[in-house]
């Protein structure tokens, strides 16, 4: 296991950043941590889930948290709760940053970023067609990025007609209510989620997965989870949602303390949050 470096003692003029989830992790607290440490920042980073959402936002602006990461369920509920959106969080009405300066909290999405990126990485061509599970914050993001990227044949199957046909023709793409196949699978549901209801399920079934080329999972965690481990056995090119988390955690970092780690220290910091 990737040892964290020493940081600074926690003091009263240590930074407090955090993150709202319906489900915390450990990941974004163990990556954080880890770069302030190393970067001998005098900030630290806490996990807090909440019934009281309105409770929660007013927090962090009233005792002055620099930044909150947002997860499901309330990366649409916080919009309200904002001053200002940036673009990247506008533009697909979906939240997975806050940063507060000074009492002004504004909403970022730094997932929405991390997609084009990774599909480039993996080599996937502009030119495939894809079928997208799911029609909440996180979906948002994922098919806005599809779109923005020059991927032109979508479908977004939702079980939630009013959001899933929206999402879909707010990007002209197709909505189903059930399943296709296509060559690029996307998961962007809890479906797989670690401690989740449907955690040892698969968001595809089996001859879905064997007609397709690339499989893609948002959730990230686990790190490999069911429909990851099945497409990797089956010889898919598969990208995860753990690679999701690491792109989408240095924007926040970014964000918060506005340096940009290298290469190197991201690395250190995503192994040391998987371990």
């Amino acid at each position: 296991m990737t040892e964290a470096p020493a940081r600074p003692v926690i003091g009263r003029d240590t930074t407090l950043c955090m993150s709202l989830a319906g489900r915390p992790g450990n990941f974004g607290s163990r990556f954080h941590n880890h770069l302030y440490a190393a970067l001998g920042l005098d900030y630290v980073y806490k996990a807090f889930t909440t019934k009281d959402l309105p409770g929660a936002i007013g927090g962090v602006r009233a005792l002055g948290i620099r930044g909150c990461a947002i997860s499901m369920p309330f990366k649409e509920a916080c919009i309200p709760l904002l001053d200002a959106l940036a673009p990247s969080a506008e533009a697909i009405a979906s939240v997975n940053t806050i940063v507060n300066d000074d009492g002004h909290l504004t909403g970022h999405n730094t997932d929405y970023a991390a997609i084009a990126p990774l599909l480039r990485k993996h080599g996937v061509p502009v030119e495939t067609p894809f079928v997208a599970r799911g029609s909440g914050g996180m979906a948002k993001a994922v098919v806005s990025a599809l779109r923005d990227a020059g991927f032109r044949n979508g479908t977004v199957v939702a079980r939630n007609e009013a959001a899933g046909r929206a999402l879909a023709e707010s990007c002209g793409y197709e909505w189903r209510r059930d399943l296709v196949a296509a060559p690029l699978l996307m998961n962007i549901t809890p479906i797989g989620m670690e401690g989740g209801p449907e955690a040892s399920e698969l968001a595809f079934p089996e001859a879905m997965l064997a007609e397709a080329r690339f499989v893609f999972d948002v959730v990230a965690l686990p790190p490999e989870t069911p429909l990851i481990r099945r497409a990797r056995a089956l010889g898919k090119t598969v990208i995860t949602g753990a690679e999701v988390a690491v792109l989408q955690a240095v924007g926040q970092f970014v964000l918060y303390t506005g340096i940009t780690p290298s290469d190197e220290q991201i690395a250190a910091a995503a192994a040391f949050a998987r371990g």
